[in-house]
């Protein structure tokens, strides 16, 4: 039994990967990760921009879409992998009765000030996707959170991104179970085909908050605030999930929001390459990794429980940096802006390429 089995089996903790390229789907890759342990897969348009960029094998296809805009384009390159991937996972989620085996393709990142087009945009690639592990992502703006209502409600699966804070993530939950309440008074017999996890970014906190704490002269708290932050919100998790409101829902057949720790690559070269894997740990946890991370994670990874363990002192190291002088209220919304524009740069630059190829 390969260390990913044993993470999920002994640990509860879904592995997934933060990765798809087509060469993935042609050769088998995707397949003998799902093989080794792997239980789900994430994509973003970052991730998308880079793969139709890196070579040849979308040409063939955008061949076929000479005369088409490069916006549709995108979406046919796009939605073609993301099918074929869920067709993968599929054995997997019916095995595990819907607990993974999921793929998540975001709406365009354009929207994400815009609650109703981001409804529409989501209800649009369900429809044109008709996987039943296909996870819609929302960004987790103010009209993002808003639109996750609206969504959920209408009985389709979400992974909610880019949360950098706590009041945010309690926000996400709430417009989830709120979503749910909804579906369960139009159409209660949806309640269980919906699913949903809540995608809480990790090392760009500390990447962000060292900075300050170097200027600071607090370099003694540096490299804690992500993981702090996230042992605050699974907490957070395990509270909202244990209200009567949730038990209710849960009753008639609806699946918990699972925590996600996505941006778990290691960005500062001083610090363990596994620490926003290892740190992380826990039942109903899924850490989403890049293919750098899982390798390293494959190859000396030690699962323990340090999460479960840590609740009391996570909240006096968030007070202690919050003391130093660290507003992190701001610093969540300056990493919310620079992922909603780095994702939207990302589009704008493959729909260029595309463009030019067509």
């Amino acid at each position: 039994m390969g260390i990913l089995t044993t993470l999920y089996d002994d640990y509860g903790t879904s592995p997934w990967i933060d990765n798809l390229q087509r060469s993935w789907l042609l050769d088998g890759t995707l397949q003998k990760l799902v093989h080794d342990g792997v239980r789900g897969l994430t994509s973003n348009p970052t991730i998308f921009a880079h793969a139709i960029a890196g070579g040849t094998e979308y040409d063939e296809q955008i061949a076929t879409l000479k005369g088409t805009k490069a916006d549709d384009a995108y979406w046919e390159l796009v939605l073609a992998d993301i099918c074929n991937a869920c067709d993968v996972m599929l054995p997997l989620f019916r095995s595990t009765g819907g607990a993974d085996g999921f793929v998540s393709v975001e709406v365009d990142p354009r929207l994400a000030r815009e609650r109703d087009a981001t409804v529409e945009a989501a209800r649009w690639i369900w429809s044109r996707v008709q996987r039943e592990n296909l996870l819609v992502k929302i960004p987790a703006t103010v009209e993002g959170v808003s639109a996750v209502r609206e969504v959920i409600a209408n009985g389709i699966s979400v992974n909610v991104t880019l949360i950098f804070s706590v009041d945010r993530y309690d926000e996400v939950i709430t417009a989830f179970q709120d979503g749910l309440s909804a579906l369960a008074k139009t159409d209660p017999s949806k309640l269980a085909s919906v699913h949903s996890v809540a995608s809480f970014f990790i090392s760009r906190t500390d990447t962000k908050v060292d900075a300050v704490l170097e200027r600071l002269g607090s370099r003694n708290l540096e490299g804690k605030t992500a993981v702090a932050q996230a042992t605050v919100a699974y907490q957070r998790f395990l509270e909202r999930f244990a209200t009567n409101t949730w038990k209710d829902l849960a009753a008639q057949g609806a699946h918990a929001q699972r925590p996600l720790w996505a941006s778990t690559s290691t960005k500062n070269p001083a610090y363990p390459d596994l620490l926003y894997v290892e740190s992380l740990i826990g039942p109903q946890c899924v850490n989403t990794m890049p293919q750098s991370t899982l390798d390293a994670f494959i190859d000396h990874g030690k699962p323990s429980f340090a999460m479960l363990e840590s609740f009391d002192q996570a909240t006096a190291l968030l007070k202690s940096v919050e003391s130093a002088g660290v507003d992190l209220a701001q610093v969540a919304i300056e990493l919310e802006n620079e992922g909603v524009e780095s994702f939207a740069s990302s589009h704008e630059s493959i729909l260029e390429l595309i463009g030019t190829k067509l």
